[in-house]
C-alpha cells in the first residue's frame, strides 16, 4: 500500500467579494485593462475572492471551469451558495436546493473550491431542531472533491452555546462577520476559520488604519496556529489550543471602492507571497 500524502500545510488568504466593480477601474485595475482580463489581474494580487453572483443565479460548470483556468495555482474562491438554499421558512425543506448547487459544476473548480458559504437573512431565527435538519443536508463531497461549509448567520439568537456546539457536532465553521450591522461570532466552530471585514472607510488609502492590519494580521497567525487570538466577540470562552487551521479573510462591503487596497495590505503585512 502506498504511503498517503501528507497534508497541505494551512493557509492565510485575503481577498474580496468578486472582482467586477466600476470603481476598481483606475483604481485596482490598471488603466484600460479590458474587463475579460480583470479576474486574471486580480487574482495575481490577492489570494482568495469570495464569489457573490452563486447566490442570485446558477452558473455553467463551463463557467467554474474558466475561472479555474485564469488563476493561478494556489489561489482560491469561496462560493456563496444560492439563496434558494437558506431563504426559505424550513430549512429542513431544502435538500432538492442544496443538491441542485453542489451539482452544479462547482467541482470544476477543483483544489481551487474553498470554502461554501451559506447567508442567512438577518430575520431568520435559530431553530436548533430546524437549523441541524438543515446541516444534515450538506454533503462532504461533489464529484469527489472536498467540501467545507460556512454558516454565515444573521440573526442574535445564533448567539448561544446550543447553536456553537451543532455548528461544532457537525464541523461547520461560522463566519465572523466584523460589522454594524450583524452580530459578531468569533468562537471557532470548524476546521477553517472564515473572517468577513465590513469597515472599510473611504477616507483612508488602504480603507483601515495601519493599526487594524497589524491586529487581524495577529489573529490571522494565532487562527493558523490552532490558537484563539484575544479581546474578540465571543459567546463562550475561547477553547484550549486545538491543531492548525486554514484561514479565509475578506474584505466585503463597507467602502467597497477600498476593498482591494485593503487585502493588499494585509497580505503585505502577512507576507504572504504572490505568484507571477
Amino acid at each position: 500500500m502506498s504511503q498517503a500524502a501528507a497534508a497541505p500545510s494551512p493557509t492565510i488568504r485575503v481577498g474580496v467579494g468578486g472582482w467586477t466593480f466600476e470603481p476598481w477601474r483606475d483604481n485596482f485595475y490598471p488603466r484600460g485593462l479590458p474587463h475579460a482580463q480583470e479576474l486574471h489581474h486580480a487574482s495575481r494580487q490577492l489570494t482568495a475572492i469570495e464569489i457573490n453572483g452563486t447566490y442570485y443565479s446558477t452558473q455553467k460548470p463551463a463557467t467554474f471551469a474558466k475561472w479555474r483556468d485564469e488563476t493561478p495555482e494556489g489561489f482560491v474562491f469561496s462560493l456563496k451558495a444560492n439563496r434558494f438554499t437558506t431563504n426559505r421558512r424550513v430549512l429542513a425543506e431544502a435538500g432538492d436546493s442544496v443538491e441542485h448547487f453542489v451539482n452544479s459544476g462547482i467541482a470544476e473548480l477543483g483544489h481551487k473550491l474553498g470554502p461554501i458559504v451559506w447567508q442567512f437573512a438577518p430575520n431568520k431565527r435559530f431553530d436548533p431542531d430546524d437549523f441541524e435538519a438543515f446541516l444534515r443536508l450538506l454533503p462532504t463531497h461533489a464529484s469527489g472533491i472536498p467540501l467545507r461549509h460556512a454558516m454565515d448567520v444573521r440573526h442574535d439568537s445564533f448567539r448561544t452555546g446550543q447553536y456553537l456546539a451543532l455548528a461544532r457536532r457537525h464541523r461547520v465553521a461560522t463566519v465572523f462577520t466584523d460589522s454594524d450591522d450583524y452580530p459578531p461570532i468569533a468562537d471557532v466552530t470548524g476546521d477553517f476559520v472564515y473572517l468577513r471585514m465590513m469597515r472599510t472607510q473611504s477616507s483612508l488609502p488602504e480603507g483601515c488604519p495601519p493599526a487594524t492590519f497589524d491586529a487581524l494580521a495577529g489573529c490571522a497567525r494565532a487562527w493558523q496556529a490552532g490558537h484563539e487570538p484575544a479581546g474578540l466577540p465571543r459567546v463562550q470562552p475561547p477553547l484550549a489550543q486545538t491543531h492548525a487551521r486554514d484561514v479565509f479573510m475578506f474584505f466585503i462591503s463597507g467602502a467597497k471602492e477600498k476593498a482591494p487596497a485593503a487585502a493588499m495590505a494585509l497580505i503585505a503585512r502577512l507576507g504572504t507571497p504572490q505568484e507571477d
